[in-house]
C-alpha cells in the first residue's frame, strides 16, 4: 500500500459475481468522485480465496466493504449502488443531499 493514500478499503467478494463486480465498479466510483487521485486504495479480498481473513475481519456477508483509514473503521454491506448513502455510512467527503434539502431550496 502507498504511503501517499489517505482512505483505505478492503472490499470483500465471492466469487466473481455480477454483484461482486456491481461493489467493486461502485467502490471505484465512489472514491473517484469523492477523493483525491491517488489518495485512496481499494484491495479486493476474494472470502473463497481467504476465508481466514474474512473471519479476522468478521466478515458475515459479501459483498461487505471496510474503510481502514482513516480511523474510526467503518463497514457498509451491500453494493453500494446508493452512492450517497455508502458515501455517508463510510465517511466520505463530498455533499449529501436530502430530499428536505431540495425542498428548501425549491421556489416558492
Amino acid at each position: 500500500m502507498s504511503a501517499e493514500a489517505t482512505h483505505r478499503f478492503i472490499l470483500y467478494v465471492t466469487g466473481r459475481t455480477r454483484r461482486s463486480e456491481r461493489a467493486s465498479s461502485n467502490l471505484r466510483e465512489l472514491c473517484a468522485q469523492r477523493l483525491a487521485s491517488g489518495s485512496y486504495e481499494i484491495e479486493v479480498v476474494d472470502v473463497l480465496d481467504h476465508p481466514a481473513r474474512a473471519e479476522t475481519d468478521r466478515v458475515i456477508a459479501t459483498p461487505t466493504v471496510i474503510r481502514t483509514t482513516p480511523l474510526p473503521r467503518r463497514r457498509v454491506i451491500g453494493d453500494l449502488s446508493i452512492a450517497d448513502q455508502a458515501a455517508h455510512a463510510l465517511d466520505l467527503p463530498g455533499l449529501l443531499r436530502s430530499v428536505a434539502d431540495d425542498q428548501a431550496e425549491a421556489p416558492r
